[in-house]
């Protein structure tokens, strides 16, 4: 039985951190979709693991307070900066 997209996406962050871009080009799915997946892997993990998130960081600036760090953000709302890191993603036990 093939897994599904999102379980390949949570079968990678236990593995190691990884972005949206790394984790599109890893199970075969649009960068924006990634997100969507996330939110729902975020939701569904064991009890006794831990979703944890890297924010989204300005290069500029290094403001990292986003409202919502499973977003890519396309401006700082500090300095206006479009040089934004993505969040990475993890699921540790």
């Amino acid at each position: 039985m093939e897994s599904t997209t999102r379980e390949r996406i949570a079968a990678a962050i236990r593995e190691a951190p990884a972005t949206a871009s790394e984790l599109s080009t890893r199970v075969g799915t649009a960068r924006t979709a990634v997100y969507d997946h996330l939110r729902h892997v975020a939701q569904s993990i064991d009890d006794d693991e831990e979703f944890l998130v890297s924010p989204p960081t300005c290069r500029d600036c290094g403001f990292d307070g986003f409202d919502d760090p499973i977003n890519d953000p396309s401006t700082c709302p500090e300095c206006r900066s479009e040089s934004i890191d993505e969040p990475a993603f993890l699921i540790e036990d």
